[in-house]
């Protein structure tokens, strides 16, 4: 928003804004995956729609929120609630009822916040498409900005009043998976490919009239993920925020196999359910022997290889290795890990919080051996930088 935009300008976009983030973040609690992005893309939506139609907001909202299908009955609900505001709060319709086309009527206060601006919408989103980070005006930010600072926030700065906010901004960005479509056809109700036998199958119920062409479409290959990750006493920080991001990634993809080690491999799999993350940490916490212990991360790498690798890995796999590589073992073990890895996965990826640190430097014996036999060394301090490795998932 330029400088010189007056001020009722300014004031219409800090409506509008607001009203969508307190309806996004309510979408979040109840775990739609709704993000930063998306809430200005449903901001630049409201531009081209009559504010005064609740049909044509709901679609254009829906829309561009990008909100899954499953997830329509309650955001339908949530819509009537906090924006539609009809007559009667409650009223609801159930998932795939068109609303009727009517328009909102009502006095000042029964009509929802941004019919007051309706007149200023466009140039209250003149600017949406500028960087949400560098959104404030005269002074003020926006209402999202805790959220986007706490993306930059080390894991070893949270606080216990963080933690519940980063578990649901990490289950956001987990969402984000990058996926790819392979050579396989699949049916698809909207598929770019006409599956003609298909076609001609269904049209024998209607006596031989094509009603309706059925479609194929390439199917979409969820990347399969193995993951190892460090509960040594110096991950401590930083434990419970990556296996909160593994847990995630699990609940989206359903491919990940999760190991912990320390002074011993444990393997996760079997203990985790798709149910609460953070009674899941706690039970692993409980369960896992020397959790926040020691570490000797070449002789448990070693035990991965000689006891799951050929049950867990395969060409398609990436392997996540979650870890500080401060050891003080074996570091010929760990070589002989890290070569029987890599020589059967697809990558081998090593996430080192410590680079979070521009200072930090790949010089512990554990770090400097591994490095030879890992594809990528990246960083795992924040949520940007776990954000960051989601492309490296599927490439």
């Amino acid at each position: 928003m330029p400088a010189t935009a007056p001020a009722a300008e300014r004031e219409a976009r800090r409506e509008i804004v607001a009203h969508l983030v307190r309806f996004s973040g309510e979408l979040r609690r109840l775990g739609v995956p709704v993000g930063l992005r998306d809430e200005i893309d449903a901001a630049g939506a409201l531009r081209f729609v009559d504010i005064g139609d609740p049909r044509e907001v709901r679609l254009a909202l829906r829309t561009a929120l990008k909100i899954p299908y499953r997830w329509w009955t309650d955001f339908d609900l949530l819509f009537d609630r906090l924006w539609r505001r009809a007559a009667s709060p409650d009223a609801a319709y159930d998932r795939g009822d068109r609303p009727p086309r009517t328009r909102w009527r009502g006095d000042e206060h029964s009509e929802p916040p941004i019919m007051r601006i309706r007149r200023q919408l466009d140039a209250s989103l003149a600017g949406q498409d500028q960087d949400t980070d560098a959104a404030e005006t005269e002074g003020e930010r926006p209402g999202y900005s805790p959220r986007a600072l706490l993306r930059h926030k080390n894991f070893d700065e949270c606080t216990r009043e963080d933690l519940a906010e980063m578990e649901r901004l990490l289950a956001q960005l987990a969402s984000r998976i990058a996926t790819r479509r392979s050579r396989r056809m699949v049916p698809a109700p909207r598929g770019a490919v006409v599956d003609m036998r298909r076609s001609f199958r269904r049209s024998l119920a209607c006596g031989g009239e094509f009603m309706e062409l059925a479609r194929r479409a390439r199917a979409v290959e969820w990347p399969h993920l193995v993951v190892l990750c460090d509960t040594s006493g110096s991950m401590d920080a930083y434990s419970r925020f990556l296996l909160t991001f593994v847990l995630s990634l699990r609940r989206i993809t359903g491919r990940v196999e999760s190991f912990a080690f320390n002074t011993s491999l444990t393997r996760l799999t079997p203990w985790i359910t798709t149910g609460n993350i953070p009674a899941t940490l706690e039970r692993l916490a409980r369960n896992v022997e020397d959790w926040s212990g020691g570490t000797r991360i070449g002789e448990c790498l070693l035990a991965f290889a000689d006891d799951y690798l050929r049950e867990t890995v395969s060409a398609d796999t990436t392997v996540l290795i979650l870890s500080d590589g401060l050891d003080r073992g074996d570091i010929e073990s760990l070589e002989t890990a890290l070569l029987t890895i890599r020589r059967r996965a697809r990558r081998v990826l090593w996430l080192n919080p410590l680079m979070g640190d521009p200072r930090y430097r790949p010089e512990a014996r554990g770090m400097k051996a591994a490095l030879p036999h890992v594809d990528r060394l990246v960083s795992a301090h924040n949520a940007e930088s776990l954000e960051a490795v989601l492309p490296m998932l599927t490439a």
